[in-house]
């Protein structure tokens, strides 16, 4: 009886030890080559699969015992296996993680310079189709336009609203009937025949001024001269017969005096006009 009070006393201790031996955890914090903590980092117990990440500070704690493999991965960063004594099951890890190489492409040069510039310019130099390609698209830059541009006006969308439309633009329909009345009122400007001119001529001859012409010693039979001469080179007849404007006709006939009297080297008894 005695006995198996021992074989039971020492079966319910080596259970219980070996229920506590299966529930050790190890702790400890990750960081990098430096001081920087290190989160989300992988931590795997390869010997039973159990796996974990670390925190915002780089902390972790996962099930493991004695002799376990413990293996830490990070993307960019080389990975790190450590494992497990009875020191660290008392102690906190301190695991650093060492990051990756970056390895860049190697360029190799396929032509190799020789030093005589003249050849390497030959083969550096760009090609005939390339150097073609850059002329035409810049005489295509340079050339007109074969389409319009677009109407630079904004899009009624982003305009506001237009508080005129539908109203009658009262001042614009009285400019526009003004102009088609002295449109329709205005005489049309006709060729003069032989008649009609000289009626013209004289009729200028009695209402329009033309003493200034008699201060170049210029007698009626010069007047009239200078008058045909005005008429053929400024239409007087034609574009005034019809609507006899006095203003006007003095302009034209002043204008015309102006390239007659250098034509004729005219000079003036008070050499003013």
């Amino acid at each position: 009886m005695e006995k198996c009070l021992k074989q039971t006393f020492c079966f319910s201790l080596i259970s219980m030890g070996t229920v506590v031996f299966a529930q050790q955890k190890i702790s400890g914090r990750i960081t990098d080559e430096g001081t920087l903590n290190m989160s989300s980092v992988l931590v795997v117990n390869i010997t039973n699969n159990a796996s974990v990440q670390s925190d915002d500070t780089g902390r972790f704690a996962i099930d493991a015992k004695e002799n376990d493999e413990v293996r830490f991965v990070k993307e960019g960063y080389y990975r790190t296996s450590k494992k497990i004594t009875r020191e660290d099951l008392n102690a906190p890890l301190r695991i650093s993680l060492k990051k990756m190489e970056i390895e860049i492409a190697e360029v190799k040069i396929k032509y190799n310079p020789t030093g005589n510039l003249a050849k390497d310019n030959q083969y550096l130099n760009e090609s005939t189709k390339l150097r073609n390609l850059k002329s035409e698209l810049g005489e295509y830059m340079l050339g007109p336009l074969n389409e319009p541009l677009p109407d630079n006006t904004v899009s009624k969308t982003f305009t506001g609203h237009d508080f005129k439309a539908g109203q009658v633009d009262l001042l614009g329909v009285f400019r526009t009937f003004s102009g088609l009345v002295k449109k329709a009122t205005k005489p049309k400007i006709t060729k003069a025949s032989y008649f009609e001119t000289q009626d013209f001529l004289a009729r200028v001859k009695r209402e329009i001024n033309l003493d200034f012409l008699k201060k170049y010693g210029m007698d009626e039979e010069q007047i009239d001269k200078f008058l045909l001469y005005a008429n053929g080179n400024r239409l007087l007849a034609k574009k005034n017969r019809k609507d006899f404007q006095i203003d006007v006709i003095e302009y034209e006939i002043k204008v015309a005096f102006a390239e007659y009297k250098k034509l004729n080297n005219l000079e003036g008894s008070n050499n003013k006009d």
